[in-house]
């Protein structure tokens, strides 16, 4: 791989600076956002959940010293000196910014809002409130998608002309009881975050087609399967087939983000999806048709979506705090358009009926 070999993740080493305070005490900070804060030395100065014996527990595994008992406690004891980690279902979001000080600095869970017109309510309260707001896609700072960015960037594999993104595993759905009853599921909680990848590595496409549907056997949710397609002009494919209802064990199960360029190509196994919750291992293959006997190989990962890409999303809110950059990679104002095009996706499929 020559002047490539170097390609590696390693767990950034932050300033940690302002401390954290976490809204929510929900599986996804007790997976993930904890954990990652820990790797990363991110200080967590306090966390706060409706459900207080729930916050108290993960404050005493994680050594957080205070668990507030109100928002207002914990707005009163910290303004807009800390950053606020809000970790609640989209439909809870607007309603928890409207509570933090004015000028705060913030970091959403995804989605932002369930459906566009509530992720335009949030990003019109955070510019009325001057919030330095981000949202939580981390899939953009996974490990595997940070190595194939810098290969991407070196030119090492030539101008991209095909994506593809493919799932076919079996999701348990209801580890996320909050889904049931909820008007949209796979595309707005898991298809999200490929879209936001898709538009994070190509930029905004032309067009957004998509089908997504339901299974028989997950009858209380809507769907759980879904195929999306972007339009990039007559020399891109890029294309995302979901299926989460795959009940016929590891064997055939597979997950992979797959990148062509016109020099070589990325293939990343996304083995935390598969045998969820335990997982597998994830893979980076690459090959280079530049390279004599080019031939595929495999580099080590060192990390994996949960929980290292959760650093990444917190990076970003930090370095802002810090004065580093103007804006969160993942700001709001940027988030946004990834919304709009979970819309127009839902807006596609609705056509179809």
């Amino acid at each position: 791989m020559n002047h490539l070999d170097h390609i590696r993740y390693e767990i950034p080493v932050i300033d940690p600076g302002s401390p954290v305070v976490i809204i929510g005490a929900g599986g996804i900070v007790q997976g993930a956002h904890l954990p990652a804060y820990q790797l990363a030395g991110i200080r967590v100065k306090g966390i706060f959940d409706i459900d207080i014996p729930k916050a108290e527990k993960l404050a005493e595994a994680y050594n957080i010293p205070r668990v507030y008992g109100s928002i207002e406690q914990m707005t009163g004891e910290n303004g807009n000196s800390c950053i606020y980690d809000i970790a609640v279902p989209g439909n809870r979001i607007a309603g928890l910014l409207a509570q933090l000080p004015d000028n705060s600095y913030v970091l959403m869970q995804k989605p932002m809002g369930e459906n566009q017109q509530q992720a335009e309510s949030i990003l019109q309260l955070c510019r009325e409130k001057n919030l330095t707001a981000g949202v939580n896609f981390q899939l953009r700072y996974a490990p595997y998608v940070l190595m194939a960015k810098e290969m991407i960037k070196a030119g090492a594999i030539g101008g991209i002309c095909d994506v593809e993104i493919y799932v076919n595993v079996y999701t348990p759905w209801h580890l996320w009881s909050f889904l049931e009853g909820a008007e949209r599921v796979e595309i707005l909680y898991h298809s999200i975050h490929y879209i936001d990848l898709v538009r994070h590595l190509l930029g905004e496409p032309r067009g957004i087609f998509a089908k997504t549907t339901r299974h028989p056997k997950m009858a209380k949710l809507q769907e759980v399967k879904s195929n999306i397609i972007f339009d990039y002009g007559e020399f891109l494919r890029v294309h995302i087939a979901t299926n989460h209802i795959h009940d016929f064990g590891l064997h055939n199960q597979d997950a992979f983000i797959k990148i062509e360029g016109t020099k070589g190509a990325i293939k990343i196994k996304l083995g935390l999806l598969m045998n969820y919750p335990e997982g597998v291992e994830d893979v980076f293959e690459f090959i280079l048709q530049d390279e004599p006997s080019a031939s595929w190989k495999s580099v080590p990962i060192n990390g994996s979506w949960f929980p290292h890409a959760f650093i990444g999303s917190m990076h970003e809110i930090i370095k802002a705090k810090h004065g580093i950059i103007n804006r969160p990679d993942n700001s709001v104002e940027d988030c946004i358009n990834t919304m709009r095009l979970v819309e127009e996706a839902y807006r596609q499929n609705a056509s179809f009926r």
